[in-house]
């Protein structure tokens, strides 16, 4: 092993496609004492593609609150240690910012060793407004709950990023589409850099639809971006009626609370139930 100082360094993995794999990404694992993933037998086949050695030690969300302070103790005393998720740049969306919270606070060095990001790289094809945008990671998995979210987004005016699993896109595609209504833009982005990769911009409402219609669009990794709302006076009332309806939706039936939503904000009744009539 390599001298080199000790500290905690955040390595980004591949999404899909083992070429993505950066050679100073090899380099640090090779060169670590030891590598928290997620995982230990998900990642050891990528460790042992590369021939990296390193000793794996599992770093997940059940056990990051007990295991950070003794991986900054291993650092204080001369360690080198590695942090990876199961695919991508940890931290987003995944277990490690308790322990990158720890390390600078106990004065130990933090580096990065960039590289795959799925919601990157699904905002760099997506084709939609990229200067500014938000990513939300994964909604509530619970229908009401995840309404209730999309309802306080639907007047965001940046493009919005979200992760969504296989068993619930179709739900979700339902649920955005009465949310943001069913004429927003969006681009579903599906097995990022795998064989079966499927990049599809169209409306919500068609994205959904289609997506029922077709088993194999709700396989894989997922990733979601949606158009930001507009700025004009009109998204000002739906944003409005979006809050207001959501709201409302807790304790009535959506139709009526579609409908005293627009009464009390001016927006449009079919634009905050997603056109369907009560």
């Amino acid at each position: 092993m390599q001298a080199g100082p000790a500290g905690l360094t955040i390595v980004a993995t591949p999404i899909g496609n083992l070429d993505d794999f950066a050679p100073r990404a090899i380099t640090a694992l090779r060169d670590a004492h030891a590598i928290a993933c997620e995982d230990t037998r998900h990642s050891q086949t990528l460790l042992s593609r590369f021939a990296i050695a390193t000793p794996a030690l599992a770093y997940h969300e059940h056990n990051e609150r007990e295991l950070a302070p003794k991986l900054v103790a291993r650092m204080r005393a001369g360690d080198r240690i590695a942090l990876i998720s199961d695919a991508g740049t940890p931290l987003i969306s995944d277990p490690g910012y308790r322990l990158v919270a720890a390390a600078h606070a106990a004065g130990i060095v933090v580096s990065t060793v960039p590289g795959p990001c799925a919601a990157i790289a699904a905002l760099s094809v997506a084709g939609l407004p990229s200067d500014r945008f938000v990513f939300e990671g994964f909604l509530p998995p619970k229908q009401a709950a995840r309404s209730e979210r999309l309802g306080e987004l639907a007047g965001e005016t940046r493009t919005l990023v979200f992760y969504e699993s296989r068993h619930r896109i179709a739900d979700c595609l339902a649920d955005a589409a009465v949310a943001f209504g069913s004429g927003r833009r969006a681009t579903l982005c599906r097995e990022l850099t795998k064989l079966h990769e499927t990049v599809r911009q169209s409306t919500l409402g068609e994205l959904s639809a289609r997506v029922c219609a077709d088993a194999e669009q709700q396989l894989g990794e997922i990733v979601l971006v949606i158009e930001g709302a507009g700025d004009d006076a009109d998204a000002a009332r739906l944003r409005e009626g979006m809050r207001v309806y959501a709201l409302l939706a807790r304790e009535l039936p959506p139709g009526r609370a579609a409908k005293l939503a627009a009464t009390i904000t001016g927006a449009s009744r079919n634009a905050l139930y997603g056109g369907e009539s009560a």
